[in-house]
């Protein structure tokens, strides 16, 4: 999804985002969430975020192990921001959106603020090299992530556009299997909170392999 504002660096990005928490969402940068928004308190963050022109929100997972308060958890310290690229009315008091991702950030701290949703200070330094598109891609092996997803679809008796499979760059490709991957928030984490692009696929491949392994019923020597 091409986006009309380029992001270079850090500094192109507001040093104050709204938080969106959402258990087993993970956006990564330049890949796609659509969102489904219904809660006044998040109708009123798209009302702001479009207001201010700046159209981001931050994508964060809830840290459930460390929460005492199911009406405000803790968050996990790591997020994606994403700017608003599609935006509709329902017609029945919903939103329809859809996110791009843009670039990863870790939370400074959780401001206290008058809005029903939550707002943070953040850093995206530590993810500078967010900003660059299709970065250490040539060291991803694609081949280990097709066979690992031939196994996942064969498992699940699932079907997919090979076509677009195939002419996906090695960046679209992991990032867009482990967004729509249906594992834990651990293991989503962990993809998010990834170095580089090659470690977020060897975690892809990890927690799938794991996943099948479980599945195996005996005598299956599908996976070797």
């Amino acid at each position: 999804m091409p986006i009309n504002s380029e992001y270079r660096g850090p500094g192109d990005l507001p040093e104050t985002i709204p938080v969106f928490p959402l258990a087993g969402a993970l956006l990564l940068p330049r890949g796609q969430m659509p969102l489904n928004i219904f809660e006044p308190r998040y109708l009123e963050m798209v009302d702001d975020s479009l207001r201010d022109g700046h159209r981001m929100i931050g994508m964060i997972q809830p840290d459930a192990a460390h929460s005492r308060s199911e009406a405000t958890p803790s968050l996990f310290r790591v997020g994606c921001v994403g700017r608003i690229t599609q935006f509709a009315e329902t017609g029945d008091g919903r939103y329809v959106l859809e996110l791009t991702g843009v670039a990863r950030f870790k939370i400074v701290e959780e401001l206290k603020v008058l809005t029903p949703y939550r707002q943070c200070k953040v850093d995206f330094f530590s993810f500078v090299d967010d900003f660059t598109a299709r970065k250490g891609e040539d060291a991803v092996d694609r081949q280990a992530v097709l066979d690992v997803l031939t196994d996942f679809l064969k498992a699940n008796e699932l079907k997919v556009d090979w076509d677009g499979i195939n002419a996906a760059p090695n960046e679209a490709l992991v990032n867009a299997l482990a967004m729509m991957s249906p594992y834990g928030a651990a293991e989503k984490q962990a993809m998010l909170e990834a170095p580089d692009l090659k470690t977020r696929a060897e975690i892809l491949i990890a927690v799938t392999q794991m996943d099948l392994a479980k599945k195996q019923t005996p005598g299956d020597n599908t996976l070797q």
